[in-house]
């Protein structure tokens, strides 16, 4: 890498006057391994979301101490919709604590984006930038589909990042480090199953659990839209660890297999095919229940070509009033499409739009008789253990014609077909 560094001090001789955020970075760099910090151009915060009280003490304190952040940094999102509040049917002092929140992380000089999809927005890294996004599906994303390069942050290192302007080098910031270590051949799969949003999110469902936190290179996919390669690497990054994948002819460091596997032979190969992926889409769903409770997609946030396809989708139609239907997505997609009149032509069909936070992380849905249906991977994995819902995963479509419907709709026959 050509840019400039900055080596490591010794841990126990930092200068008095080094502020908070470089001394806990420099201290995570040295248990990483790393030798020397590397300036970042960009940072993207998951530590917004109020998880309890030192989640807002850590940030009002550096708020206090003068921190304010040194790169352009975006939002994840927060607790609270701060457009539409009365979606929240949580305790009152959470709502108190999630604003608080809000409130200091803005005081820091961060964008309110509030939004889990960072890539989605006007302004995105280039290749080869060095950045540092935190949020599982973002980070996937900005290493394998934008070919950024960030490592998997957590909790108050991004935050330290952002204001320091600087992480370690390390892992998916080196050339060596993004390097793919599992192949995954995908096999006897017709194209048609290959062109289904299912097909993407059940078969990073299947990869995140067989390959972990390696880099898996996947052979035999050849095509791929932008909302496919979200879905995968959030269900990738869900059931497995996932932080980096390659698409061999499809994502910009896999032009060849060769090239995503540094000319190496790969420590594993995995061969899928299509009984593997049926199996994978049924772990997806959580029970036999055909009451329909709810519809809950946009996890992660919906894009503005999704919603494309949502409005071709219902067509004039409504939501079956025995049931709830959320979209999740973003305020500067929300701008957008309210911009071109489909936000309240959408609302008028009983889809109740939801922003700066997700149905997955704060109480939204009333709890409703019945299952929830949703199209993302991500949600599915997630929601039965930490939410308590019964969930049933299928396609947009099938999401969009249970809802008009009020019950559980299926269509088997692009699974059962191959």
């Amino acid at each position: 890498m050509s840019t400039p560094t900055t080596p490591l001090q010794p841990a126990d001789a930092a200068p008095p006057t080094r502020d908070l955020a470089r001394a806990i970075l420099e201290r995570y760099a040295a248990f990483v391994g790393s030798r020397r910090l590397i300036p970042i151009t960009r940072a993207h915060i998951d530590g917004c979301l109020y998880h309890g009280p030192a989640s807002l003490d850590f940030v009002r304190a550096m708020v206090r101490s003068g921190a304010t952040v040194t790169v352009p940094t975006t939002l994840n999102v927060g607790a609270i919709d701060l457009l539409h509040p009365q979606l929240f049917r949580g305790r009152p002092e959470i709502v108190e604590a999630g604003r608080a929140m809000m409130r200091e992380y803005a005081a820091l000089g961060c964008r309110q984006t509030w939004t889990c999809a960072p890539y989605q927005l006007a302004e995105r890294p280039n290749f080869g930038e060095q950045i540092a996004w935190a949020e599982s599906n973002a980070i996937v994303f900005a290493n394998s589909v934008l070919g950024a390069r960030t490592e998997r942050y957590g909790d108050f290192i991004d935050l330290c990042a952002a204001v320091v302007g600087m992480v370690p080098e390390v892992g998916l910031h080196t050339d060596e480090g993004r390097l793919g270590r599992v192949l995954v051949r995908v096999r006897g799969v017709r194209d048609a199953m290959m062109r289904r949003d299912t097909f993407f999110a059940a078969l990073g469902h299947l990869v995140g659990m067989r390959t972990g936190t390696s880099i898996p290179v996947i052979d035999g996919v050849p095509h791929a839209t932008e909302d496919q390669l979200k879905g995968f690497g959030a269900a990738a990054a869900s059931s497995g660890a996932v932080a980096m994948f390659h698409m061999v002819g499809v994502t910009p460091e896999a032009a060849t297999l060769g090239e995503a596997l540094g000319n190496r032979a790969p420590a594993r190969t995995i061969d899928v095919g299509p009984d593997d992926l049926r199996a994978a889409a049924r772990d997806l769903t959580s029970t036999t229940d055909m009451t329909l409770g709810a519809v809950s997609i946009g996890t992660p946030h919906f894009s503005y070509e999704e919603f494309t396809r949502l409005r071709a989708l219902l067509a004039g139609r409504a939501v079956s009033r025995a049931m709830e239907f959320f979209v999740s997505t973003g305020r500067d997609t929300l701008a957008r499409i309210d911009g071109e009149g489909w936000g309240d032509e959408l609302r008028a069909s009983g889809v109740q739009l939801v922003t700066d936070t997700c149905t997955y992380v704060t109480p939204i849905l009333t709890g409703r008789p019945g299952v929830v249906m949703t199209n993302s991977a991500k949600w599915a994995w997630y929601a039965p253990n930490n939410l308590g819902y019964a969930v049933v995963f299928a396609s947009l479509e099938e999401c969009v014609e249970s809802a008009v419907r009020g019950v559980v709709w299926r269509d088997n026959a692009p699974w059962g077909a191959e």
